[in-house]
């Protein structure tokens, strides 16, 4: 499956992310969903997706620890195109034994602890997501972080056993306030605020003119360990 990824991803170096949406949605139908952060990314592909194919599947995980203004897009976007978002939770037991054991946030004592609260509230909620499908949607970017500047148009989910599909890898994030200003996509309000990716509430904070945009997130560890685990 790897060689088909890297056959896509020759085949589509040049196309618009709306023609790579088009063209896998056309051949998994059902069998495709875009995993939604609610970021400005995937907001931009949920209303990209939506307008190619209204009864496409968009899902979210909600870990139980987002922000309030995060909920609330949930319900605009859901209201704006007229649809239902799959949302996924966590497990409850795994998550109190999680904070029975370490305490409730116990993610800011170490990597090994924080990746174990991520696992718990996001990793599994989207295996269970991934294992209805054959491929799956994001929005990572190439200059979002130091973590994601090898990403492909196409990769092969090795963890997960599918195709995943990044439409936005060579956008820059000016193409994406662009599009999302001129199609009055809905967007969280905290990029307002200086929060350029939001994720849980005790892990984000805002970040300063200039610095990397995922800097806000898990900001007391050093930059090459800022990720859940989703996107490996």
């Amino acid at each position: 499956m790897k060689t088909e990824a890297e056959q896509l991803n020759r085949n589509l170096a040049t196309r618009k992310p709306q023609e790579i949406l088009a063209s896998f949605l056309q051949t998994y139908g059902h069998r495709i969903a875009l995993a939604s952060s609610l970021g400005l990314e995937d907001q931009m592909l949920t209303d990209m997706i939506l307008k190619i194919d209204p009864g496409a599947r968009i899902f979210t995980i909600d870990t139980g620890r987002l922000f309030p203004e995060t909920y609330s897009l949930i319900d605009r976007t859901n209201m704006t195109y007229g649809i239902r978002m799959e949302v996924y939770f966590p497990e409850s037991a795994p998550v109190e034994r999680y904070v029975r054991t370490n305490g409730i946030n116990a993610f800011y004592e170490s990597v090994e602890k924080r990746r174990e609260c991520c696992r718990i509230r996001k990793l599994e909620p989207l295996e269970r997501a991934l294992s209805t499908l054959d491929a799956w949607i994001c929005g990572l970017r190439q200059d979002q972080s130091v973590t994601r500047t090898g990403v492909q148009i196409v990769e092969w989910d090795d963890t997960n056993g599918l195709l995943k599909v990044n439409p936005l890898a060579h956008c820059s994030e000016q193409e994406v306030w662009d599009y999302v200003r001129t199609n009055r996509v809905p967007r969280n309000a905290l990029h307002d605020r200086g929060y350029p990716s939001i994720g849980c509430c005790p892990c984000t904070r805002p970040v300063t003119p200039g610095e990397d945009v995922r800097s806000g997130r898990w900001w007391w560890e050093t930059p090459e360990h800022r990720e859940c685990g989703l996107h490996k």
